[in-house]
């Protein structure tokens, strides 16, 4: 049998990954993250355990890394589901619905991943992470920032204080005054996005995360897709 080609190798080592990326999150979205170990993660990947340590420092960078591919994602599909549009303040209205829509869908993952985040380690800077800073980047340039670099800090701070309002046990907020909130400092009209009385695209009970994660190699990868 002759070797694999290196492109044909590559391919194995991004389909791995992805894997690895999705078992993750359905893992801690079904157990929490204390109770989700790397070998149950690599298990339900169908991978080899050692193939974690390949890709990943530890259990905090995977699943990090996990859920920012599915925030960017969920972004991106919100951001360019029909009809599209160039309108910055629909964009930011699409955006702010997408990211507080994932705090109510996945309020156990989404509670993981802001206590994660206040771990020493804080932000895994991964490609996952690089690409949904893009996303919010673009989003408050196009809704007229003149400083981005000032005003995208702003606006992804005030969508982890959301969430983290949405997630905290006991005494969460409710998305409508959240989003009232942020609409407000915005300057956006409640009809715009996705109104919490309207159907998101996919509806709530959307299980299936497997758009989110290339696995199939005949999938479209999109534009700064890790490989």
């Amino acid at each position: 049998m002759s070797p694999r080609s290196a492109s044909v190798n590559e391919e194995l080592r991004r389909r791995s990954r992805e894997r690895l990326l999705q078992a993750a999150v359905e893992l801690v979205s079904e157990r929490g993250y204390e109770a989700t170990t790397l070998g149950d993660i690599a298990d339900r990947a169908g991978s080899a355990r050692g193939l974690v340590s390949y890709y990943f420092p530890g259990k905090r960078q995977l699943v990090q890394s996990a859920v920012h591919r599915l925030m960017h994602r969920t972004l991106e599909e919100a951001l360019e589901r029909e009809p599209r549009t160039e309108d910055g303040r629909e964009r930011m209205a699409r955006a702010i619905d997408a990211i507080l829509g994932l705090a109510r869908d996945r309020t156990v993952l989404m509670r993981q991943h802001m206590a994660g985040l206040l771990q020493a380690e804080g932000f895994v800077q991964c490609p996952e992470q690089q690409r949904l800073a893009e996303l919010l980047r673009d989003t408050a340039a196009r809704h007229g920032s003149q400083d981005v670099d000032h005003d995208y800090p702003m606006l992804r701070s005030q969508l982890m204080g959301a969430v983290y309002a949405m997630v905290l046990p006991n005494v969460p907020l409710p998305l409508t005054t959240l989003r009232a909130e942020l609409f407000a400092r915005y300057r956006l009209d409640r009809e715009q996005g996705v109104p919490p009385d309207a159907e998101a695209p996919g509806g709530r009970d959307d299980t299936d995360l497997s758009r989110f994660f290339a696995t199939d190699p005949t999938a479209p990868r999109s534009e700064g897709q890790s490989k």
